[in-house]
C-alpha cells in the first residue's frame, strides 16, 4: 500500500501563511533512512510520520537534516489530517507518543490545541557571546530546554534583526528565539525563531518554542493566558495557556494537497 503524505499549513487560517508541515500517514513502520530521505525531498522545515500504536499514534519529526526531540507545528499538522480525514472524532483527544513523551491534541471551535510539557528559563552562560554575534543590546538572554531566548527592548527590534547565520552556528543549541512584548493590542508578544543548527535558518511559526515563551511571558506578564505572533516572512497566530508543567498550544491550520508517495 503506498503512503498517504498530506502537506498542512499551520498556525494560520488561511493558505500559504502560517508553517507548512508534510504529514505521513504510515501503515507500517519505515526505516530512520527512509523517513530522513522523504523529509530530504519534502524540504520543508518539518515532515512529521505517524504509525498507529496502543490508543494513538508513534509521531516522529524530521527536519531535512536531523530528527528532532518535540516540533508543535508539525504536531498540529499532524492532528489536523487526522480530525480532516475523519480518522480521528470531532471533539475527541489524540494521544501521541514522541521523543519528549506523550502530547495530545484536541480540536473546539476551528483551533487545535496541543498539550505540551513546560520549559522554564536558567542562566545561559554565553550571553554576552550572543549579543555580540547580533549586535544587539538584550534586556535578557536565558537558556529555556534546548533552545536560548533573547529578549529584544522593541517588537521593532526583533522585526529588523538580521542574523549572520555562519557565526551564530558556532554556538551550541537547537534554536535562538528572539521575543518581545507586543506592540500590537490583540497580542501579548511576538518572538523570531533561528535554527540553523538543524538546518531551519527562520523557522515561520514555532509551536515548540512557545513552551517556552509561555512561561517566560507568563512570569513578566502575570498572566496564564496569551496571545502570541510570530514575526516571520509568512506569520502565525497562536494562542498559549501554562498550566504548571505543561503549555497549552492552540493555533488553526489549512490542507494544501495530499497525494501518495510511490518510493
Amino acid at each position: 500500500m503506498n503512503t498517504q503524505i498530506y502537506q498542512v499549513d499551520a498556525f494560520n487560517s488561511e493558505p500559504f501563511k502560517g508553517n507548512p508541515a508534510a504529514v505521513c500517514l504510515l501503515t507500517e513502520k519505515k526505516s530512520e533512512n527512509w523517513m530522513q530521505q522523504i523529509a530530504m525531498e519534502m524540504n520543508l522545515s518539518e515532515t512529521a510520520f505517524l504509525l498507529p500504536e496502543r490508543k494513538g499514534y508513534r509521531l516522529r519529526w524530521f527536519t531535512p537534516l536531523v530528527e528532532v526531540n518535540l516540533c508543535g507545528h508539525a504536531t498540529l499538522a499532524s492532528a489536523f489530517v487526522l480530525f480532516h480525514q475523519k480518522l480521528a472524532k470531532p471533539g475527541s483527544t489524540v494521544h501521541f507518543y514522541t521523543r519528549s513523551g506523550e502530547v495530545t491534541a484536541s480540536d473546539q471551535d476551528g483551533w487545535i490545541t496541543l498539550d505540551f510539557p513546560a520549559f522554564y528559563e536558567q542562566v545561559y552562560p554565553k550571553a554576552q557571546k550572543i549579543a555580540e554575534i547580533l549586535h544587539i543590546k538584550p534586556l535578557a538572554v536565558m537558556q529555556s530546554g534546548e533552545n536560548v531566548i533573547v529578549e529584544m527592548a522593541s517588537a521593532e527590534e526583533v522585526c529588523r534583526l538580521n542574523p549572520d547565520f555562519e557565526r551564530l552556528k558556532l554556538l551550541t543549541m537547537q534554536g535562538l528565539i528572539v521575543t518581545a512584548r507586543s506592540t500590537q493590542p490583540e497580542f501579548d508578544f511576538i518572538s523570531r525563531y533561528f535554527a540553523p543548527w538543524i538546518g531551519i535558518n527562520e523557522d515561520p511559526v514555532t509551536g515548540s518554542a512557545h513552551a517556552c515563551l509561555g512561561p517566560y511571558w507568563q512570569k513578566r506578564l502575570g498572566k496564564s493566558k496569551l496571545r502570541a505572533y510570530q514575526a516571520s516572512q509568512r506569520g502565525g497566530v497562536l494562542k498559549v495557556e501554562v498550566k504548571g508543567k505543561r503549555v497549552l498550544i492552540s493555533g488553526q491550520a489549512v490542507m494544501i494537497f495530499s497525494g501518495e508517495l510511490l518510493a
